[in-house]
């Protein structure tokens, strides 16, 4: 409302919010309860358009950008954070292909990404690889015009359900995280299988399998960018498209606190709504303040980013902590206010919070944005010097 959004930004927003309305907020409770992801909502997401939004104009994308991105997740993640997540796992896996991909790559893939005819994933982490993001063992070793893979990964969005991977590999284990790679798999790749479909907490309705790879050889033309370039490929990743997960979190904030509203408007305890009430007025002021702070900062980042600004790795970890953390609080004040009822899953909220709880975990912790948050401030300190 005070942000001066194009028409076409504008459009986004309207076309994502019918979407979740009318096709994702009826199956919203079966989603949950059974953990799955139907395929009509995917087939929705490919006839919106709304696949398109991250990808280039020249590869039959809208070019939207970051802005565009965040706009859409926001509005989806109002309804369910769980397809939202889904959809938004496919920015973060055609992320790679757009910065580093040959234009060849390009060409090959992102049209029918940008379609919805194929889902792309992103694969990092591993038992022993998700914050220390540079200790990963999936072995990529040359043979003749392919790599051979053996290892696996864990956690991943959208495992199983994608048709392509951008996956994060050791080409040269004995220099650490300069000797990890990046390589597109597809699908049916021989030696590519799933493995253990998760169980999570929140997100349900976004599917999460582990990637087990034996023997598989990809070829030599699937490597995006050169050798050694993984792990900066991963951090370049992530530096846009945790502003993703900062509009994840506004929008779960801003769906409890909907709700919230609405059920103080319509409560009554001791003869009067408890709305009337100041200790539940103080909460949803509180709630909506920081609701709106962190919409303002996720959007902020959102500009900057799609400005062609190079140092943004500050300003994107500040937007995940902070909107993480405002969505863990206001879907907690949410069931709060709802009291017994919002700890049932008749209501909403209770599955809000435990969507929100994800926004503080992947895609780096709130522990490590800290850090990388630091970590710039000092640097930024040195270069004056």
């Amino acid at each position: 409302m005070y942000y001066n959004l194009l028409e076409e930004e504008k459009m986004i927003k309207e076309v994502a919010k019918n979407l979740a309305e009318e096709k994702i907020k009826p199956l919203r409770e079966e989603m949950d309860r059974k953990s799955y992801f139907p395929p009509e909502i995917r087939e929705e997401f490919g006839r919106s358009d709304l696949l398109r939004i991250f990808v280039p104009e020249e590869y039959e994308g809208l070019g939207m950008g970051t802005m565009g991105m965040a706009l859409a997740i926001e509005e989806l993640s109002i309804v369910d954070g769980g397809c939202a997540a889904a959809f938004a796992a496919n920015g973060l896996g055609a992320t790679p292909l757009v910065l580093f991909g040959s234009e060849e790559q390009k060409k090959k893939y992102l049209p029918l990404i940008a379609s919805g005819e194929k889902w792309v994933a992103f694969a990092l982490t591993e038992p022993e690889a998700g914050s220390d993001a540079g200790n990963v063992k999936l072995k990529a070793d040359k043979d003749g015009d392919h790599y051979v893979l053996n290892g696996n990964k864990i956690f991943i969005t959208n495992g199983g359900e994608a048709d392509y991977y951008a996956v994060i590999v050791a080409t040269d284990r004995t220099k650490g995280m300069r000797g990890l790679s990046a390589i597109f798999v597809e699908k049916d790749t021989e030696g590519f299988s799933f493995g253990k479909e998760e169980d999570k907490m929140g997100i349900r309705a976004a599917p999460t399998r582990e990637l087990v790879f034996s023997d598989c050889k990809v070829p030599k033309e699937n490597l995006l960018g050169k050798e050694g370039m993984g792990f900066m490929i991963a951090m370049r990743t992530f530096d846009r498209t945790r502003a993703g997960i900062a509009a994840q979190a506004v929008g779960i904030a801003q769906g409890a606190l909907t709700e919230a509203i609405s059920y103080a408007n319509i409560r009554k305890q001791f003869g009067k709504r408890i709305g009337e009430f100041q200790a539940i007025q103080i909460k949803l002021a509180e709630m909506a303040t920081k609701v709106e702070a962190a919409r303002a900062l996720t959007y902020l980042t959102a500009r900057y980013i799609d400005s062609g600004a190079s140092n943004i790795s500050k300003i994107s970890s500040q937007a995940k902590l902070f909107a993480s953390d405002v969505a863990m609080e206001v879907t907690t004040e949410a069931v709060q206010v709802l009291g017994g009822y919002g700890y049932m899953k008749d209501y909403p909220v209770e599955k809000m919070m435990r969507d929100a709880k994800i926004t503080q975990i992947y895609e780096g912790t709130s522990e490590i944005q800290k850090l990388v948050i630091a970590r710039e401030l000092l640097k930024e300190d040195l270069r004056k010097k």
